[in-house]
């Protein structure tokens, strides 16, 4: 059965610095592509970042120069870094899977989802 686990959310102060994490199952991080995805209240749900089994990135124009998306395939653990925190970032932070082929930074394509950690960041 597919597991993403995520961790690191929190709340912030604008201008800092968070981590996020997510933990998969077998080898799910090293064999699909994988997206960071968030939702802000009231907001639909949008692509952070994403990167592909290779390791190629792309970004949403509003966390480029920002945020980095990594991974560790030995840990099977994706990672978002975000620096540069701002009050819109806030919101409900998701990783997810999607076949190593159809790798594009939108909700559709990505059939296995994490649960999600929370991300506040206070002005």
């Amino acid at each position: 059965q597919v597991q993403l686990v995520e961790s690191g959310g929190g709340s912030v102060q604008a201008g800092g610095s968070m981590r996020l994490s997510c933990a998969g199952s077998g080898s799910i991080i090293g064999s699909n592509c994988m997206a960071w995805f968030r939702q802000a209240p009231g907001k639909e749900r949008e692509g952070v970042a994403v990167i592909s089994r290779a390791g190629s990135t792309t970004y949403a124009d509003s966390v480029k120069g920002r945020f980095s998306i990594s991974k560790d395939n030995g840990e099977n653990t994706l990672y978002l870094q975000m620096n540069t925190l701002k009050p819109e970032d806030t919101g409900m932070y998701y990783c997810a899977a999607a076949l190593p082929h159809f790798c594009y930074l939108a909700a559709s394509y990505f059939g296995w989802w994490g649960q999600g950690t929370q991300v506040t960041v206070s002005s």
